[in-house]
């Protein structure tokens, strides 16, 4: 895609970005931010893009905002903790890295797909429409990577 198509795009789509950025993070300066984010990620991938992005984009714009909001709660967190660790935190994040581990080992495409609706929380529609697949296939690939990870985890903790 052309500098100039992608512009008068872009253009066209930020207002629209900046009202669902703000939905989300009912912040101005901070769906400024957001937005801005989106578009240099769309922009360094503009040759690869095809008309209308748009949905592309409010994916990316909902994403940043998620990220943003776990960030917040993060960090609220761990002022809340201030440096206190327990066993328990300390077991969870045994598994998730467990869990990830055998995430790491499955196929491409099973491991996109299930870190795009589990992690990045996208709809399978949405997921869909960046693989290139049908919700079908995302749904039987989704479901062979969780009954994958399943196996394998349970077979990790037997020994």
């Amino acid at each position: 895609m052309e500098a100039e198509t992608f512009q008068q795009e872009a253009t066209r789509l930020r207002p629209r970005l900046l009202l669902l950025a703000r939905r989300y993070v009912g912040c101005e300066e901070e769906s400024e931010d957001i937005v801005q984010d989106c578009l240099l990620k769309m922009w360094t991938i503009r040759d690869r893009l095809s008309l209308p992005f748009d949905a592309l984009a409010a994916a990316i714009v909902r994403n940043l905002c998620i990220d943003r909001l776990r960030s917040r709660r993060f960090n609220v967190d761990m002022e809340d903790a201030e440096g206190r660790t327990t066993e328990q935190d300390d077991s969870q994040q045994e598994r998730i890295d467990r869990v990830m581990d055998i995430v790491r080992t499955l196929p491409d495409m099973q491991q996109v797909i299930l870190r795009l609706r589990h992690i990045d929380g996208m709809e399978m529609r949405e997921i869909a429409q960046l693989t290139g697949c049908t919700e079908v296939a995302v749904r039987k690939a989704l479901s062979r990577a969780r009954m994958a990870v399943k196996t394998q985890y349970m077979r990790r903790k037997e020994e």
